[in-house]
């Protein structure tokens, strides 16, 4: 009998293919995707997000054209709670969120994956670019896609063993454009479809706009402050992020960057470019993909933010927090982002940015 696998179909190209290639491999597939907003949420209905209203129905026709089921899962809640509220929260602290790898962890693989057992399936597969090997330690780990521009590893570093043992990523092994012509090949009416770029839940205001909209507390004002003195005013915390120059007006002949921030005064810190840097960091809530590699001492390559380059460190763990120090210093570490772990092209683990350690502590 074959494998049955519950499809995650968001309704791009990417898991329209995904959902293609494992029936050519012989599963037994049925394709799920998520309803993750109130319905009447017409404003997200043509936005280019990974789930929006449109996406719903290219998702159903898509299985319409392979000759299999789609349901649609009731996540609202889960996905309000574990994902809006947390973006709203980590703002409220002065952090900057990744609200896409909170919606990884608990409605794409957890909820999805217990939704998986309940309906009597053997795996849950996705679109994402990465691959599952086995280590010679016996363990499963992620492993970056044959497509360097495309790699999603990083948004996937808090999977355990457990998801890793029912979860299939048939994308990994491709490009970009042969996940295409696979699409195209099948006839899926979607296979030129452009990538998503924008959060699924905050409509066509942006980021900023749902904050407004939504959290009260974040569009109060604040002062801008340089070495002890204040030099500018801004109408919100959520306008800034670290590193950030753009936004902060004519407060200097300098050239100024967001350097921290102060969610209980609402007041922005600035300094120069070189006040930026730093050499070491503290990352919490750490997951464990390879325990075996991930240990105190391990010598590893580390991604601050997706879009980042690795940079070698060494870990220093202690309990559920580790100190990351890197051999050379790194410019903009934000808190709230991300910090993954590699060795080679395999995904350790990894956990979430507390603060950069300055060089005066």
């Amino acid at each position: 009998m074959a494998k049955k696998v519950i499809a995650a179909m968001s309704g791009g190209v990417d898991s329209s293919a995904a959902a293609a290639l494992l029936l050519e491999q012989g599963y037994d597939v049925i394709g799920v995707t998520l309803n993750v907003w109130p319905s009447e949420n017409s404003e997200l209905s043509c936005s280019r997000t990974c789930c929006s209203i449109t996406d719903v129905d290219d998702a159903r026709h898509v299985c319409n054209k392979l000759g299999i089921p789609h349901y649609v899962l009731n996540m609202r809640d889960i996905f309000k709670r574990d994902v809006i509220d947390y973006f709203l929260d980590e703002y409220m602290k002065g952090r900057t969120p990744n609200p896409c790898i909170a919606c990884n962890a608990h409605v794409k693989f957890e909820a999805l994956m217990n939704k998986a057992e309940q309906l009597g399936a053997d795996y849950v597969a996705t679109g994402h670019y990465a691959t599952i090997i086995k280590t010679p330690e016996g363990e499963l780990a992620l492993k970056r896609s044959k497509d360097a521009h495309k790699d999603q590893t990083y948004v996937l570093y808090m999977l355990g063993q457990r998801q890793l043992s029912k979860l299939l990523l048939p994308c990994g092994k491709y490009t970009k454009p042969e996940i295409r012509a696979i699409a195209e090949k099948y006839g899926l009416p979607n296979f030129k479809k452009p990538d998503s770029q924008d959060l699924c839940f905050v409509g066509p205001e942006g980021y900023a706009g749902f904050i407004r909209n939504n959290c009260a507390d974040l569009a109060r004002p604040g002062d801008i402050v340089w070495n002890g003195k204040v030099v500018g005013h801004h109408n919100g915390i959520y306008n800034f992020t670290i590193g950030q120059h753009k936004g902060l007006g004519s407060i200097s002949n300098e050239k100024l960057f967001v350097t921290s921030i102060d969610s209980k005064t609402a007041t922005v810190y600035v300094g120069e470019s070189k006040d930026l840097f730093s050499r070491s960091m503290i990352v919490t809530d750490l997951k464990y993909m390879l325990k075996s590699r991930m240990k105190d001492g391990a010598r590893v390559g580390v991604k601050i933010r997706y879009s980042a380059k690795e940079a070698p460190a060494t870990l220093h763990i202690e309990n559920d927090t580790a100190t990351v120090v890197f051999d050379e210093p790194q410019r903009a570490i934000t808190p709230g982002q991300a910090a993954v772990f590699y060795q080679d092209d395999i995904v350790l683990g990894g956990g979430i940015i507390l603060k950069p350690i300055s060089d005066k502590e």
